[in-house]
């Protein structure tokens, strides 16, 4: 969503590196930069003025001007600002003293609140919680059987006691619902309320009529993020309406342009506390303004990545794994592989998983054309080899790869391309695991030495004769004269350790530079 504003400060950022001082003019054309890339991401002009304004201050103070990189102090400005337009800290839901504790959803129609509502309540019960959905949005055609399948799929019960479609009291089932949750010992309500095309008094009223008989713990603002600038105007709408305590963003894996996001914040003064980023019932989290501002300015959010997988990955799997590739746990096999890579789809979409990772914006085209059917076609391959097969890949001949490409509906050379690539990052893996780093890289730990690794005969008695007192020559007679005399060792000038000398005759030099050494 934030990839055109992300390319245009890139850009920016791109002209002060190598400054080694920032002028007037610099900051200025900085900020003009910043400012036309907040407003084509649709950011509100109020924010836009209020964001430049505050960059610019700060890059004109003695920050900037007294650092010994200021490209590097202006992308941390960036990054406060926008963390602060943001929200500043995550916040999150206040939970009732005495249960349950009720959150109620208001919004627009198509903004997604049904399926939202069951992606916060699979969300808490992933929290330890026991929620329960309310249908209360009796208007919309089909919605309470839509929240009765999210449900389902959710694994949390639904409070559907009209069935709607224009038949019912929403007022009314909102406020059974409560003593319902009291009785079946359901510690959080989520009510879905209805929305419409657009704002008008009917819809209103009935909100606050919900609100007023329910007395919510949270009321949250459901906004579609790819609306733009109207999300803003219907955001002070309901809050100047109904109120509301925060707001939550849908679609944020869509093309828009995002200025939503970065504009209800500073608007309404309501912190965003959700973010749903995707179809599946699992694309759904807590809102970080810090890790959205990382991820705007493509520095990455590794801690978002390293909580989705500490949810994917089985630890004692994990570990099982580790054990292998290192030697201590067997053999690293094919089905080991297909056990991690099925874990990782756990975790999403691989291009998502990918862009989290720092600088993924200058991949940004390969990860849109990244086709996520490869994984398929490789879990089918390994999936049509036998347990032996999997076990020990090198006994995989013409025959059985012939036989494996027509069990998986590939080519061949599709199945000789995992084989290769399989025992390519085995090696790779292990000797990363053992060696604490890349393989190839001299200097490293475990790493090897150039040239292959291997130390020369010279090398290597240099090695063991370093630090071990004087070194003798290769001539007999120069032998006998250093067993007489034990002079202190100096410094040779060719570079040879202390101590250490040649004899000119040792030397197999042409005759036109023999002769200088007679001399």
């Amino acid at each position: 969503m934030f990839a055109t504003l992300s390319d245009r400060l890139a850009d920016t950022f791109k002209q002060l590196r190598g400054k080694g001082r920032l002028s007037e003019a610099d900051i200025d054309a900085t900020a003009r930069e910043i400012r036309i890339a907040l407003l084509e991401a649709d950011v509100a002009l109020p924010v836009v003025k209020e964001f430049v304004g505050a960059v610019k201050e700060r890059a004109r103070g003695e920050e900037v001007s007294g650092a010994l990189n200021p490209a590097q102090q202006v992308i941390k400005i960036v990054n406060e600002e926008l963390v602060a337009i943001l929200g500043g800290e995550t916040r999150r839901i206040r939970f009732a003293k005495n249960p349950p504790t009720v959150i109620m959803l208001a919004g627009l129609q198509g903004a997604g609140k049904t399926t939202l509502a069951a992606k916060l309540a699979l969300w808490l019960k992933e929290q330890g919680k026991s929620p329960m959905l309310v249908a209360a949005d009796l208007q919309r055609p089909n919605a309470v059987n839509q929240l009765q399948v999210n449900g389902e799929r959710a694994g949390v019960t639904v409070f559907a006691p009209e069935p709607g479609n224009g038949v019912g009291d929403p007022v009314g089932v909102a406020r059974a619902s409560i003593d319902h949750a009291r009785r079946t010992l359901h510690d959080v309500v989520i009510v879905d309320t209805a929305g419409r095309l657009g704002v008008d008094a009917e819809m209103m009223q009935q909100a606050a009529d919900i609100r007023d008989a329910v007395q919510p713990d949270e009321v949250l603002f459901v906004v579609d993020a790819m609306i733009g600038q109207d999300a803003v105007s219907t955001a002070q709408a309901f809050l100047d309406g109904v109120g509301f305590d925060g707001v939550v963003l849908t679609k944020l894996d869509g093309d828009a342009r995002g200025g939503a996001a970065l504009s209800i914040r500073s608007v309404t003064g309501r912190p965003v506390m959700f973010a749903s980023s995707g179809e599946k019932l699992t694309d759904f989290d807590l809102f970080h303004p810090d890790r959205m501002a990382s991820r705007i300015l493509d520095m990455g959010d590794m801690l978002s990545l390293i909580e989705q997988a500490e949810r994917s990955f089985d630890v004692a799997q994990a570990e099982k794994a580790a054990a292998k590739l290192t030697g201590q746990g067997g053999d690293f096999t094919l089905e080991d592989f297909l056990e991690q890579m099925q874990a990782v789809r756990k975790m999403g979409s691989l291009s998502k998983i990918l862009g989290m990772l720092p600088g993924a914006g200058q991949m940004r085209e390969q990860l849109e054309n990244f086709d996520e059917r490869e994984i398929d076609r490789i879990q089918a391959i390994i999936l049509s080899m036998t347990p032996a097969e999997r076990a020990n890949p090198k006994i995989i001949d013409g025959s059985r790869r012939a036989r494996i490409s027509r069990g998986s509906g590939t080519r061949v050379s599709d199945v000789n391309t995992l084989v290769d690539r399989f025992f390519e990052a085995k090696k790779m893996m292990q000797s990363m695991a053992k060696g604490g780093g890349i393989p190839g890289m001299p200097g490293m730990p475990g790493m090897g030495l150039p040239g292959g690794g291997k130390r020369t005969k010279a090398k290597q008695s240099a090695k063991k004769g370093k630090g071990k007192g004087k070194r003798v020559s290769g001539n007999p007679a120069k032998r006998a004269q250093q067993a007489k005399e034990t002079p202190a060792p100096a410094a040779n000038p060719f570079g040879l350790p202390a101590g250490q000398d040649t004899d000119p005759g040792d030397l197999q030099l042409p005759d036109d530079l023999a002769k200088y050494l007679k001399q």
